[in-house]
């Protein structure tokens, strides 16, 4: 099958790959920062120019990237204005994890830690005691979630530190297995509509005089994935939930930090070659590979047992131009899942034996296997900065 031919004079090397953040400018450091300057132990202030609140909420906004953001000023008076200093707030992008996926991300937020120590570090990966592909997104097939990611989340270590504790979310996420290892700690408020949620959210950090609250707003990515960034439909959610960011922002009880970020941003991909390559229709990509795992721009290759090193070396004469391509242990040293030594043993192996993550506007399908997924018009996972950097907007009462 054709291969894409792209004007690169040579392959991608591990090394150019623009690593997240982590430990000083990423999602990771987001909770753990606020949290700390509330008082609660053992936690870092990572993020050194955010000043301490009583009370903070994060709303995340899932799939609004800090580029989205900076080419929709129109369509997002209230959130672009806080890309200045006009309402007193701050504005700056910040990276999420690798790869640049809800699952990980939201993981990511709700732990403090690096995927390669939380252990979701991916959209499907495989799990080590089964051998099967597992859905961290869908939490597919069942797999006991404290098993799988055994750490508190910062809300549960704030509550434990007596700070008053909420997420405000859509009902549907209340018991999911990813709500549980990502999120949980305090107490649960389901709500269906953006304006209850807002409503809600500053009630909760009224509650107490040190709140740590989360909400949550899920169609941006939606309409996305759908109709890609860009179209009418996506530009019509991002009218609605800055509508709903100035409704909370609006509502703070004094003494309050709302901070406003993202999972991950996205990039659309055209249909058709040489933008799209097709693995179920591929044999040179095929051979030797026992599972396909992660997402289009952001995959996990395992190898039958012994052919490892091969797969190496095809998918990187295949798409080297193209992707970033690397073996477990080097996309680990370059610190793709964060701090290498810190990569723990019940992790590794979810971690593909290849790793390869999309430089350019090229998507790796699998159109047999995954046929959802290789439909979609706007992608993310890569650490390009449209997927990787979201926005850290700050507004203060």
């Amino acid at each position: 099958m054709a291969q894409p031919v792209w004007d690169h004079p040579e392959p991608l090397t591990v090394e150019s790959a623009p690593v997240p953040e982590y430990g000083s400018g990423s999602l990771a450091d987001l909770l753990p920062t606020l949290a700390a300057g509330m008082g609660v132990p053992n936690l870092a202030a990572t993020l050194t120019d955010l000043t301490p609140a009583d009370r903070n909420c994060v709303f995340l906004i899932d799939g609004l990237g800090w580029e989205q953001l900076r080419a929709h000023p129109e369509e997002a008076p209230f959130m672009s204005s806080l890309l200045g200093s006009s309402r007193g707030g701050t504005g700056r992008p910040i990276t999420a994890a690798y790869p640049a996926t809800t699952a990980t991300s939201l993981a990511t937020v709700g732990t403090g830690l690096a995927p390669g120590v939380h252990g979701l570090p991916g959209y499907t990966v495989r799990n080590p005691e089964t051998g099967e592909l597992m859905n961290q997104l869908r939490w597919n097939p069942w797999t006991p979630p404290h098993v799988w990611q055994p750490y508190p989340t910062v809300f549960e270590l704030a509550d434990r530190a007596g700070v008053h504790t909420a997420q405000v979310s859509s009902p549907t996420f209340e018991n999911t297995p990813l709500t549980k290892v990502a999120l949980s700690g305090g107490t649960f408020h389901g709500r269906l509509s953006g304006e209850e949620r807002m409503d809600l959210a500053a009630e909760q950090l009224a509650a107490g005089e040190r709140s740590l609250v989360y909400t949550y707003y899920a169609e941006v990515d939606g309409k996305g994935h759908r109709f890609g960034v860009d179209s009418d439909p996506w530009r019509g959610q991002l009218m609605y939930v800055d509508r709903l960011v100035q409704r909370l922002a609006e509502q703070l009880p004094p003494r309050t930090a709302l901070y406003i970020t993202a999972d991950h941003g996205m990039i659309d991909i055209p249909f058709g070659e040489p933008h799209r390559i097709d693995f179920d229709e591929d044999w040179e990509l095929r051979a030797g590979v026992a599972l396909l795992g992660g997402e289009g721009r952001a995959r996990h290759v395992y190898a039958v047992p012994g052919a490892a090193s091969d797969v190496l070396t095809c998918w990187r004469e295949v798409l080297g131009e193209q992707f970033w391509v690397a073996s477990r242990d080097e996309a680990i040293a370059a610190g793709w899942f964060g701090q290498p030594d810190r990569i723990e043993e019940r992790v590794y192996a979810r971690i593909g034996d290849v790793v390869a993550a999309a430089r350019d506007d090229v998507l790796l399908i699998a159109s047999q296997r995954e046929p959802k997924e290789s439909s979609m018009l706007g992608n993310h996972g890569s650490m390009t900065p449209a997927e990787q950097l979201v926005p850290l907007l700050e507004v203060r009462s």
